[in-house]
C-alpha cells in the first residue's frame, strides 16, 4: 500500500514525522506538505499564483501552499506512483466538533476523498501536544482495518486522541461531531506604527459535549472516531425547501 501524508502544521512539524515514522511500518508513504504553518486554512486552493514544491533530504516534498494545494498536486501529477490512501495529521491540537470547518487537517484528508481515496484526519488533543506516538500507533491500527475491512466509498474518519500515554487510553470509540460556544471576541491591539490590528478570538468551550460526542471521548481518555462525509446537502430539507418554493 501507498499512502500520501499531509498536514496544516507544516512538513517540519514533530507530529507529521512521527505519524511517518509509524505508517512507514505498514506502507510505503509519500509527505506532501505545507512549507510552514497554515492551521485555519480549510479547504482553500491556491488559484492566483504558482505554487512552488520543493525535495527535503530526507525525501519530504514541501509546497508553499495549503493543505489542499498539497494533496491536490500529489494527486493530480506531483508523485509518479498513485497513493491508495491519504493520512492528514497529526495535527498539535484538537479538532473536534465545529473545528472541522476551519481546520486544515481534516481539508487535507476531505481533498483525498473528494478525489476518490479513503482519508483519515488525525489529530492529538493537548496543549503543549506531546505523546503524539499515541496518536500515531492508532492511526496505525485504523489504516490496517481499513485495509482489511473498508468502510463505504463516502467515508472521511477525523480521529483525535487524548494527549496520554498509549497505555492510559481506555478504548476507541465512534462519536459524532460535537459543538461550542461561539468563540471568544476579536482581541484588538496596535502595530508599533498605531494602526489597529486584529486577532481571532480563541475558540468557544463546548456546548453539546455530552455522551456521544467527540469532545465526550476525548476527556474520558478515549479515541474518538468520527465518520464524516463530504455531502453537504441537508437531505430532509429538500421536500419542505420544495413546498416553500411552490408559492413563488
Amino acid at each position: 500500500m501507498h499512502i500520501l501524508i499531509t498536514n496544516d502544521d507544516g512538513y517540519l512539524a514533530p507530529g507529521i514525522r512521527v505519524l511517518a515514522q509509524e505508517l512507514a511500518l505498514v506502507a510505503d508513504i509519500s509527505v506532501v506538505a505545507p512549507e510552514r504553518n497554515r492551521s485555519g486554512a480549510s479547504n482553500s486552493l491556491t488559484l492566483m499564483r504558482p505554487l512552488r514544491v520543493v525535495q527535503s533530504e530526507d525525501g519530504y516534498y514541501y509546497v508553499d501552499g495549503t493543505p489542499t494545494d498539497c494533496v491536490h498536486l500529489a494527486l493530480s501529477g506531483l508523485l509518479e506512483r498513485p497513493p491508495d490512501m491519504v493520512v492528514s495529521g497529526i495535527n498539535a491540537g484538537p479538532n473536534l466538533g465545529d473545528d472541522v470547518l476551519y481546520s486544515g487537517t481534516v481539508a487535507g484528508a476531505m481533498e483525498g476523498r473528494y478525489l476518490g481515496l479513503p482519508a483519515i484526519a488525525v489529530s492529538l488533543v493537548g496543549k503543549p501536544a506531546t505523546h503524539f506516538s499515541s496518536a500515531a500507533q492508532i492511526t496505525r491500527r485504523v489504516v490496517e482495518r481499513l485495509t482489511h475491512s473498508p468502510l463505504p466509498d463516502d467515508t472521511l474518519l477525523n480521529i483525535n486522541v487524548p494527549d496520554l500515554p498509549d497505555d492510559e487510553i481506555v478504548a476507541i470509540e465512534a462519536t459524532r461531531l460535537g459543538f461550542r460556544h461561539k468563540s471568544e471576541s476579536m482581541v484588538k491591539q496596535e502595530d508599533p506604527h498605531g494602526r489597529p490590528v486584529y486577532w481571532v478570538g480563541p475558540p468557544g468551550e463546548a456546548q453539546d459535549a455530552g455522551p456521544g460526542t467527540d469532545f465526550f471521548a476525548v476527556e474520558h481518555a478515549t479515541a474518538s472516531v468520527t465518520p464524516m462525509q463530504i455531502d453537504l446537502t441537508r437531505h430532509r430539507g429538500i421536500e419542505p425547501l420544495q413546498s416553500w418554493l411552490e408559492v413563488l
